[in-house]
C-alpha cells in the first residue's frame, strides 16, 4: 500500500511481555465481535430481503449491526470516542481526512456510510473482510477504469448510498491533513446529480495516549499492519478520537471541483485547529 512519506515515522518502544498480553487478550475479543458481528450482519441481510419481497418495505438492519461492531470495537479496546455534529440526511457523500484504519471503525461507528478504497486493503486480515462484508467499493489506481468507476459512484448515490472518500489519497500521521487531490469530486458535477446532492466535510481527530508520540494512531511511511495494529491494541493506556461532522454543502453551489474540494479542506482542517485549542 502506498501511504504518505513526508515525514519519517517515530520509533515506538517494543510491546514488552504485558502488551503482547493486553494484545492477545483484546484481540481475541475483537475478532470475536467482529467475526460474531459478521454472521449476525449476513443474518440480519437475509431477513431484510425476506421483508423486502413479502412487503416491500426495507428494513435495513443489517447497516445497525455494523454500527455496533464498530462502536464495540473502541469500547473492547479502551480507547474513547467522542462525536461532535450532525451526520447529513439525504442524498451525498461524505468526505474525510485519512489517518489509518482505525477510520474505518470510527467512522462506521457513528453513522450509516459506503467506503471507497484501494483495492490492496480487500487483502487486509481482518479489515479486508469486514469492508468487503459491508460493501465497501474497491478501486484501481487506474486511469483506464477512471469512467466506469465514476459510473458505479454515480449509481451507488443515486441509490441513496452515503459514500466515504478520502480526498488525501493516502493515509498519514494523523496529525495533520494533507493536501486534497480534487479529481475525485468530478463525479459529484454531472448533470444529474450536482443539482441534488449534499458534499459533508469530516474531520477524524486522534488523540494520542498520555506520554505517547502524537503520531501514536497515524499510518504512513514504512508502517505495516500486523505491527501497528498490535500496537493499538498492546497500549496500556489509550487515546481517543474525535469526529467532528462539518455542515453539508450542495454541490451546485461551488463553481468547480476545485472549489469544492478547497471548503472541504477547509473545513476539515478547522477541526483539527479547533480540537488542538480544546484539547
Amino acid at each position: 500500500m502506498s501511504t504518505w512519506r513526508g515525514v519519517e515515522p517515530p520509533v515506538f518502544a517494543p510491546l514488552g511481555a504485558r502488551g503482547w498480553l493486553r494484545a492477545g487478550l483484546r484481540g481475541i475479543l475483537v475478532l470475536a465481535l467482529v467475526y460474531t458481528g459478521l454472521l449476525v450482519f449476513w443474518g440480519a441481510r437475509v431477513l431484510d430481503w425476506v421483508a423486502a419481497k413479502l412487503s416491500g418495505r426495507k428494513l435495513r438492519l443489517a447497516p445497525h449491526i455494523t454500527t455496533f461492531v464498530c462502536r464495540g470495537f473502541f469500547s473492547l479496546i479502551g480507547m474513547g470516542y467522542r462525536v461532535t455534529g450532525q451526520p447529513m440526511r439525504g442524498r451525498g457523500a461524505v468526505v474525510a481526512n485519512h489517518s489509518s484504519w482505525l477510520d474505518i471503525f470510527a467512522l462506521n461507528a457513528c453513522q450509516q456510510v459506503t467506503f471507497v478504497s484501494k483495492d490492496d486493503v480487500a487483502r487486509w486480515p481482518m479489515i479486508g473482510a469486514l469492508a468487503k462484508t459491508v460493501g465497501t467499493v474497491f478501486i484501481k489506481r487506474d486511469p483506464k477504469e477512471a469512467r466506469a468507476q465514476q459510473e458505479m459512484f454515480e449509481t451507488r448515490i443515486r441509490a441513496g448510498d452515503h459514500l466515504v472518500f478520502f480526498p488525501e489519497g493516502t493515509s498519514s500521521d494523523g496529525i495533520r491533513v494533507l493536501p486534497f487531490k480534487s479529481t475525485l469530486f468530478a463525479a459529484f458535477f454531472t448533470q444529474d446529480l450536482k443539482s441534488v446532492m449534499q458534499i459533508q466535510p469530516v474531520s477524524v481527530i486522534y488523540h494520542a495516549p498520555p506520554h505517547a508520540d502524537p503520531a501514536f494512531y497515524g499510518f504512513w511511511g514504512d508502517t505495516s499492519f500486523a505491527p501497528h495494529f498490535l500496537r493499538v491494541l498492546g497500549a496500556a493506556r489509550q487515546g481517543s478520537v474525535e469526529i467532528v461532522f462539518h455542515p453539508a454543502a450542495t454541490v451546485e453551489a461551488f463553481a468547480s471541483r476545485k472549489d469544492l474540494s478547497a471548503y472541504c479542506e477547509a473545513q476539515i482542517r478547522s477541526g483539527f485547529e479547533t480540537a488542538r485549542v480544546t484539547g
